[in-house]
């Protein structure tokens, strides 16, 4: 199981934090419109995430006779989205810190333009204003800065996790291949 889980969250991963360092990368040298691509990363996310089912599904087809229930299912794919959530958050932690630390300022001033051309009210902006700053104090503190990546990237993991734990289940191999 160990082999199954180490393998699976790696290449996941993997793919997220490679996703996710080139949407930085484009994100943050577009200096022009620095708009970040949320398709990009959560398309990321689900391919990444897909290795939870198949993780699941090959454990149970190759270690474990075609059987494996919810429970050890589900264990499996959150151990596997942990670990890919892990890379996530050090890889981000890594690029933020060493390479674009000013990334906060940017975002900031990018949320601003953006609710400007949306024609915000001066009330709605400053809303948007106090709720950048907020998010540019918790940035301040490394802690901060891993709960708020884990949130964004775990959660769908959790839930890719679930759905795959419900799908794969198999109590019996014999009994699910003569019902008809």
């Amino acid at each position: 199981m160990k082999k199954t889980i180490l393998t699976f969250g790696f290449i996941a991963g993997l793919i997220v934090t490679a996703m996710m360092v080139f949407s930085t990368y484009q994100c943050y040298n577009n200096s022009e419109q620095f708009e970040p691509s949320m398709v990009i990363g959560y398309l990321g996310m689900l391919v990444a995430f897909s290795f939870v089912f198949i993780g699941i599904r090959n454990y149970r087809e190759k270690y474990n006779n075609g059987t494996i229930t919810f429970k050890k299912a589900f264990t499996i794919g959150l151990l596997i989205a942990l670990i890919a959530s892990t890379m996530y958050v050090v890889v981000w932690l890594i690029e933020y810190y060493y390479f674009i630390p000013d990334f906060m300022d940017k975002y900031m001033d990018f949320v601003i333009r953006q609710g400007k051309e949306e024609g915000l009210t001066a009330a709605q902006l400053q809303v948007k204003m106090d709720e950048m700053e907020m998010y540019k104090e918790w940035y301040k503190s490394p802690i901060l800065v891993i709960l708020l990546t884990f949130s964004e990237i775990l959660p769908l993991g959790i839930v890719i996790a679930l759905i795959s734990a419900l799908i794969l289940k198999r109590k019996n191999r014999a009994s699910s291949s003569t019902e008809i």
